[in-house]
């Protein structure tokens, strides 16, 4: 059975949080006294991701019928937003009314903007609880948002409970912390998009990279070609149905994301990957005739005519039609498994998309293939190799690295969630080989890559390709836990140590069975 039931995993939270109040983050700078080698770590050792500094001290606050949320000075609109999703995510589990008042007089839970907050950066927090309420302070609305969710791990995943005592300081290692979701192969919703941003938000990663065409389908509305999504998005792998979404459905997925601190790169891949747009239009065609339309898996076997002008004009209108809808600051322009584009040709053609994007405004984000044609200046490049990358295509990757081209890391044998856990596993694939939850988990990406230096590197992501997952439980089965290992490496600044890992992340089970998230039970972590 992959799920505990929910009554016994809130049962044994419960008792969880009934534990020692004296007790350390699992990884943090502070030590308390607890011992971190407990089978039931306290409250603030079940913390994910584990904060940079902890220390526990006194009683706590109980949240009541007349907590409240206070959000500093009357006219702070962002900060308010901040405190109605932080209300409206603790009344279900708690049953509170937590109404949200302006000032910060009082007790309850208080938000605070202070741009002199030290050692928290931009994304950072302060937390306080002590028996008259708690303080979430930070320097920007986006610390705030990671503080409160920080502040829903301390409290039982349902029912009211008490804040234990003690005091947080934290802030990410990495800037980029992000996970793809492939819309291409199989079609989802833009509902079931906002489900992952949710469950992607409270673990504090900040970036949803969408993965919106490919050979199956093509997932978005272009209205100066509007074939693309009315006849390319109209198939999927196994022959299903596809769909798309209009531009009023992406504007509000991005509105979503951003309420959440979470930024939306949305990726149309190219050169190659082009299926769907080849046979929506003859033109974009060497030979003038479209293909039929695709519902396998294969790879690496269309292309854009790239000796046609009439391809130069679809790319600068498909990529500004989606600058336009995106207000973040990446366009990613796929170009990997290009093995119908003549190198010479691929480097020709990434010249000019790279163009396009920086004309729209936009940075750059591709496949790390680029790194053997001519990255633009300050490109970003995404590694998707394995243990196995021939060392030469690592070392283009390095080179690209010290000319100063940052580095999204998401190896394939470590991060892509499509990976079977083991040989056992209904979905997915094993190319790459299994990642099992503690491969996911235990690597360091500071040191991942032969002669790059961790100051190259802008994060971390994890790819989920759904070649296999056509419904939201696969997707969470294949994504949880391994997500949460993701959640730790991007933002806790402790080496990896699967030992406490495996059980802070074994204390989440109960969480995640009350969010109705049906997980691998990985059988080396310590479930409940």
């Amino acid at each position: 059975m992959r799920v505990l039931p929910r009554t016994l995993g809130t049962v044994l939270l419960l008792g969880l949080l009934a534990a020692s109040a004296s007790c350390a983050a699992a990884r943090g700078d502070d030590a308390g006294s607890g011992d971190r080698r407990s089978a039931t770590p306290g409250p603030y050792e079940q913390l994910l991701p584990a904060p940079a500094s902890v220390r526990a001290a006194g009683p706590g606050y109980p949240l009541g019928p007349g907590t409240v949320i206070r959000t500093g000075p009357v006219g702070d609109e962002e900060v308010r937003r901040v405190g109605e999703l932080l209300a409206g995510q603790l009344r279900g589990p708690t049953g509170l009314p937590l109404p949200v008042v302006g000032g910060a007089g009082g007790d309850g839970i208080v938000l605070r903007l202070d741009p002199r907050t030290e050692g928290v950066g931009e994304e950072g927090y302060r937390l306080e609880s002590a028996p008259r309420g708690v303080t979430l302070t930070a320097r920007t609305p986006a610390g705030l948002f990671h503080a409160g969710q920080t502040l829903r791990q301390l409290l039982p995943p349902s029912g009211a409970g008490t804040v234990p005592g003690g005091r947080i300081t934290d802030a990410p290692r990495f800037a980029y912390r992000g996970a793809m979701l492939d819309i291409a192969r199989h079609f989802f919703t833009v509902e079931q998009a906002k489900r992952y941003v949710d469950q992607l938000a409270q673990y504090k990663v900040n970036t949803l990279h969408l993965h919106l065409t490919d050979d199956q389908g093509w997932r978005i509305a272009v209205d100066s070609w509007p074939r693309l999504a009315e006849y390319g998005g109209g198939s999927e792998v196994g022959g299903g149905p596809g769909g798309y979404w209009t531009k009023a459905q992406y504007r509000d997925l991005v509105a979503y994301a951003a309420a959440r601190y979470v930024d939306v790169v949305p990726e149309v891949d190219m050169p190659g990957h082009v299926n769907a747009a080849l046979a929506s239009y003859a033109e974009l065609n060497c030979d003038g005739k479209a293909p039929e339309r695709y519902t396998g898996i294969k790879v690496g076997f269309s292309s854009l005519c790239v000796g046609k002008e009439r391809t130069y004009e679809f790319v600068d209108d498909v990529l500004g039609e989606l600058a336009e809808l995106t207000p973040g600051r990446y366009l990613h322009l796929g170009g990997d498994e290009a093995h119908s584009t003549p190198a010479a040709d691929y480097a020709a053609f990434m010249d000019r998309a790279q163009a396009v994007v920086a004309r729209h405004g936009k940075t750059v984000v591709a496949w790390h293939q680029l790194a053997a044609a001519r990255p633009a200046p300050g490109a970003v490049l995404q590694y998707w190799g394995h243990d196995k990358t021939a060392a030469a295509e690592k070392a283009a990757v390095a080179a690209a690295a010290k000319a100063g081209h940052p580095l999204i890391l998401s190896p394939a044998d470590r991060l892509y969630l499509d990976m079977k856990y083991d040989t056992a596993t209904k979905q997915g694939l094993a190319w790459a080989g299994y990642v099992p939850v503690r491969r996911a988990y235990d690597w360091d990406p500071g040191a991942y890559l032969p002669d790059v230096p961790a100051s190259a590197v802008l994060g971390v992501e994890a790819p989920l390709w759904t070649e296999t997952i056509a419904t939201r439980p696969d997707l969470e089965y294949m994504a949880f836990p391994r997500i949460l290992g993701l959640a730790e490496l991007g933002w806790s600044t402790a080496p990896p140590d699967w030992s406490g890992y495996s059980r802070r992340l074994a204390a989440q089970g109960p969480r995640l069975d009350a969010q109705g998230i049906g997980y691998y039970r990985a059988p080396d972590v310590p479930w409940p």
